[in-house]
């Protein structure tokens, strides 16, 4: 409460020490402070009644924002700049669509697909994101995680034994094309109960389902997955034919089959996938120690797969060798078609998981490159876009997307601004299936499963979580190393549902067995006025929607989107804030019990990134200033003198600074007397602060 309170019979003011204040006035109880308050009974929430009379209200305005919230494109592209945008969007476009020809042909092989539908899921979702989409630099199109779902599925509902008939001389084959037309239905099936599954959690604005996958959950997730990732492709490096198994601790038993039968491994194929692999990561490296001098990465993949094939072919690898190719892809598009319904019960599990998996990635990916730039993401339509692209996706046999990162970073850093870049690499991606597709026929599957293994470097990087956390935070590591365990030893659908369930009893315990009856962590910022100067401002650029908590990212364990970010990137973003009526924040955090990893980077950001708009932090409770020291949140740019025992404190220290002082007189009855502001410089401007109380 910025107010020094005296009683009327001791009105003389005292000097006293900087850094010290006094406080004077009578116990107040209750009712006392009801009278000084002068407490009200009102309510500024509207009645039912008023809420669906205001739903149910049409206009011309009402219309316009409606049709703008649901199809975001409506909004920018009227607006789109040629002169600043076109050449950047042109660069990234053709760099992305040059990765999405290798990587859409090579998590196909992921999902038990043949290579050309990795193509097609390439295409169609990126122009429906391109429409209903809010995020400016992600590349939607194939992942490798959202791959192997699909495929664990794929695999499990169409074994090759259910496909198994008569040869020309009396043995028994599998018949491929039969197996592999039922792997599609089975995937476009899955994919569109995925996107209905998003679509119905985003027109409910259920975005901050979210918000119960944690970072370290996130991560660890991704980690296991790589895990599964790395050994489905081995088959390809080594030419060799596992056994395949379902259910707990199937990857484990197919490793072990893997061992068993590398004495029987194809040398022709391992000499493929050696080479292909030390070529992919030399060039990579290269593209990462001069990524600043480069104008746009060496398109490497491309570059191995366009290689492989013509060596493949002219050489006759396949023949001499016996080199297991992509074989046919056709050209052309094909007719939509309706999913087969019939396969919802068998899958809706498996829809659920791919829907809650791909949106958590794509949510925090997109929120990541947002507050670098300066821009809002909406959590809600983004759940809407992903499942319109899921939905409209299956209808033309394409399988669950989400965004890339490697993808998204190269659209992003070749200077990409807005989702025309998704549209032209969408045409490059296009007149590959309708004119070249042909072409790669004969592109070794071991050159795929390369690509997809140098692409899991990112995740096996995560590995060096758990040092991180063992200094940082012990209860995250845990969620980290359960998460991880079970999706290595549960598989992917059982290892989530587990993973999700022990966050979730991580923060219950800590909430409960803290130090106070805390409710976990919220930020929230208190808007007060968006147009008057002389008033606090918020910075609109990044800030979450009224109904939200990624992967990136939560009371306790959740407070990535529940915050206003400043972009310290950007100038723009930074000149507002300073220029705003606000100068200072308070962080109240006196009712929090427990800090988290994702806490702690979020308070950096707060403080880091406002610069010296921002001014103190408020923290009162001794455990969570403890967790803080062991998160490494205390530096030089954050020192522990922005650290306050009471708001009160805080805000004459605020004062102090600014050389003015607050004061406010009244009686023991709570009457005013006088009020006003002592300056040492009396042209000094009156700002306001934000107390943000969590």
């Amino acid at each position: 409460q910025r107010s020094v309170e005296f009683d009327q019979t001791d009105m003389e003011m005292k000097d006293y020490p900087a850094g010290e204040y006094f406080v004077q006035r009578n116990i107040l109880d209750e009712l006392g402070l009801d009278e000084v308050a002068q407490k009200g009974t009102w309510s500024t929430k509207p009645t039912p009644g008023e809420r669906v009379k205001e739903s149910l209200r049409c206009s011309a305005s009402r219309v316009k924002h409606t049709a703008l919230s649901w199809v975001p494109v409506l909004g920018w592209l009227p607006q789109y700049s040629f002169r600043e945008n076109a050449i950047g969007d042109l660069i990234s476009g053709c760099s992305v669509g040059i990765m999405h020809l290798p990587q859409g042909m090579a998590y196909a092989l992921l999902a038990s697909l043949r290579p050309v539908f990795g193509l097609y899921t390439s295409l169609y979702p990126v122009l429906v994101y391109f429409l209903f989409g809010t995020s400016r630099h992600i590349s939607i199109g194939t992942f490798a995680v959202i791959s192997i779902m699909i495929g664990s599925v794929t695999e499990r509902l169409g074994p090759d034994s259910d496909f198994i008939g008569n040869g020309t001389n009396g043995t028994e084959s599998v018949n491929f094309d039969e197996r592999d037309a039922y792997r599609v239905q089975i995937a476009c099936s899955l994919t569109l109960l995925a996107g209905i599954f998003q679509l119905l959690l985003g027109v409910v604005r259920f975005g901050f389902v979210v918000t119960y996958l944690s970072e370290p959950l996130v991560r660890g997730y991704t980690t296991g997955s790589a895990c599964h990732v790395c050994v489905s492709q081995l088959k390809y490096l080594f030419g060799i034919t596992p056994a395949r198994f379902t259910g707990p601790l199937s990857l484990i038993y197919t490793l072990v089959d893997i061992c068993r039968l590398l004495p029987g491994t194809k040398v022709p194929e391992l000499v493929v996938s050696l080479v292909a692999l030390s070529v992919l990561i030399v060039v990579k490296e290269i593209n990462a120690c001069y990524r600043q001098k480069l104008p746009m990465p060496i398109p490497i993949e491309l570059i191995v797969v366009i290689a492989a094939t013509i060596i493949t072919h002219f050489g006759g690898l396949t023949s001499k060798y016996s080199i297991d190719v992509v074989g046919e892809i056709p050209s052309g598009l094909k007719a939509p078609r309706v999913p087969d319904a019939t396969l919802f019960s068998n899958v809706i599990g498996d829809a659920f998981a791919v829907a809650i998996v791909g949106y958590a990635i794509n949510i925090s990916l997109g929120k990541t490159f947002a507050l670098k730039h300066g821009y809002k993401v909406d959590s809600n339509q983004e759940l809407v876009a992903l499942g319109l692209s899921n939905t409209v996706g299956s209808f033309f046999q394409c399988y669950a997307v989400t965004s890339s990162l490697s993808r998204s970073l190269v659209q992003e850093s070749t200077g990409g601004k807005t989702q025309v870049a998704g549209v032209i690499s969408s045409v490059i991606v296009l007149i590959t299936i309708l004119k070249i597709g042909a072409l790669f026929e004969d592109l070794p599957k071991a050159v795929l499963s390369t690509i997809v293994f140098v692409n899991l470097k990112g995740m096996f990087k995560q590995f060096l979580d758990v040092p991180m956390l063992w200094k940082t935070n012990k209860v995250d590591l845990l969620v980290w190393l359960v998460t991880f365990t079970s999706t290595i030893l549960l598989n992917l659908d059982l290892g989530l549902a587990v993973s999700v369930g022990f966050s979730m009893l991580t923060v219950i315990f800590r909430t409960q067995l803290g130090p106070s009856q805390g409710n976990g962590v919220s930020l929230r910022l208190t808007e007060t006025s968006t147009n008057d100067p002389n008033k606090g401002q918020v910075n609109r650029a990044y800030q979450h929607d009224t109904t939200m908590s990624d992967s990136d990212s939560d009371a306790g364990c959740h407070t990535y989107d529940s915050i206003s970010h400043v972009s310290h990137h950007s100038d723009k973003g930074k000149g507002r804030a300073c220029g705003s009526g606000t100068h200072s924040i308070i962080l109240d955090i006196s009712a929090t019990s427990f800090v988290d990893t994702v806490t702690v980077k979020t308070l950096k950001n707060v403080c880091v990134c406002q610069g010296p708009c921002v001014d103190v932090i408020n923290l009162i409770i001794t455990c969570v200033v403890e967790q803080l020291e062991t998160a490494g949140f205390f530096s030089e740019s954050i020192p522990k003198s922005r650290l306050f025992v009471t708001v009160h404190d805080a805000v004459l220290h605020i004062l102090h600074k600014l050389g003015q002082t607050d004061f406010i007189l009244v009686d023991c009855k709570g009457k005013l007397i006088c009020e006003g502001c002592c300056y040492e410089q009396a042209d000094h401007d009156v700002h306001p602060y934000v107390c943000l109380s969590i």
